[in-house]
């Protein structure tokens, strides 16, 4: 009886935090547009870090709680199933193409971190307020970089955007500068205004019960883990590694899903990528700057089998400039050989 009430209270919290994201995203997004705040920046800032709230959640909850390895191991269970699974299964729905940007820039920095995680966590066997703070300089850097390549090519963008529009075939043209930018700056709104948008009372409403949602989420999904790994008699690591892994990466799962089915499949790499990267520099960053975390060889080694996956699908990416079917089903398959082991050790 009391391990159905632990299932239970887990699965309210997945559905909390799944649905408690998708609010909170849906209504930051809006209150973003209504300041006119970029579509780009957005897409890069909210929404993408809107899909890793449920791992920020439960990793924030556990380190509260001082139930360290289960933080630890939720985010690269969660980093790893992304990677494997949500791109595998991406991969078969519809091959994916993947831009040289995301290969050169962005893949390779998700490995950097995933790594530095592993030495930073090895030195002294725990990740410390120290080294949350240097993950958290890591995570400032790649954001800045970010948001200023966003806005630079944005820019690029809605000049062309504008000389089409209204000067067709112009050279040479003539402009005051400050109304040039002016009128640079109404397409923007233009541009990134939805045609229906909900009101502000309403996106404030969607921001604070969605937050509400993911808080209490977070609190059941760990303490439903916790008490299934005390009753079953398995550590909370591998708890951490699975279900709870599997279950907070539900957002990017479905977030992938869809964007592969409408062929936006540059958002569907980015959506994996840039979640793990926010999943290890953001959220044990922020972790374990309010307690310091045990680094178990487990974690090492669950690090180190992220980075091989990593590598051999930055192969695919590099030599194919895509992740084909037959790719994508080798993925999957390489995940279910890793939980094998997981359940196994």
């Amino acid at each position: 009886m009391e391990i159905l009430k632990a299932v239970v209270l887990l699965a309210i919290g997945f559905l909390l935090l799944v649905k408690g994201a998708d609010f909170f995203v849906e209504g930051a997004s809006t209150i973003a547009r209504k300041l006119h705040v970029p579509g780009l920046i957005i897409g890069l800032t909210i929404v993408a870090m809107g899909t890793s709230l449920p791992e920020l959640s439960v990793s924030v909850t556990a380190a509260l709680k001082h139930q360290n390895s289960l933080a630890i191991s939720n985010v690269v269970g969660s980093s790893i199933f992304n990677l494997m699974m949500v791109l595998g299964i991406c991969a078969v729905i519809s091959p994916i193409a993947v831009s040289m940007t995301v290969t050169k820039r962005d893949y390779p920095f998700s490995m950097l971190c995933a790594a530095l995680l592993g030495i930073l966590g090895y030195i002294g066997m725990k990740i410390s307020r120290a080294d949350g703070a240097v993950l958290l300089i890591f995570m400032a850097g790649y954001m800045y970089i970010m948001i200023h390549n966003a806005m630079k090519a944005r820019k690029k963008a809605l000049e062309t955007h504008y000389e089409e529009k209204d000067h067709p075939g112009a050279s040479g043209r003539e402009t005051d500068d400050d109304q040039y930018d002016m009128d640079i700056s109404e397409e923007a709104d233009e541009l990134t205004e939805k045609s229906e948008s909900r009101p502000m009372w309403q996106a404030i409403l969607f921001v604070i019960g969605g937050a509400a949602a993911v808080k209490f989420g977070g609190d059941f999904t760990v303490d439903g883990a916790v008490d299934i790994a005390k009753m079953i008699g398995i550590s909370e690591t591998l708890i951490g590694l699975t279900i709870v892994a599997c279950g907070t990466s539900l957002p990017e799962l479905v977030t992938s899903i869809v964007a592969s089915r409408k062929n936006e499949l540059d958002m569907a790499v980015g959506n994996v990528v840039g979640s793990n990267i926010f999943n290890i520099l953001a959220i044990l960053g922020v972790g374990s700057v309010i307690t310091p975390m045990a680094f178990i060889n487990e974690n090492l080694i669950d690090l180190i089998v992220l980075i091989v996956f990593s590598a051999i699908v930055w192969l695919y990416c590099f030599t194919k400039k895509r992740i084909g079917r037959k790719e994508g089903a080798s993925m999957i398959v390489l995940y279910t050989i890793y939980l094998i082991y997981i359940c196994m050790r």
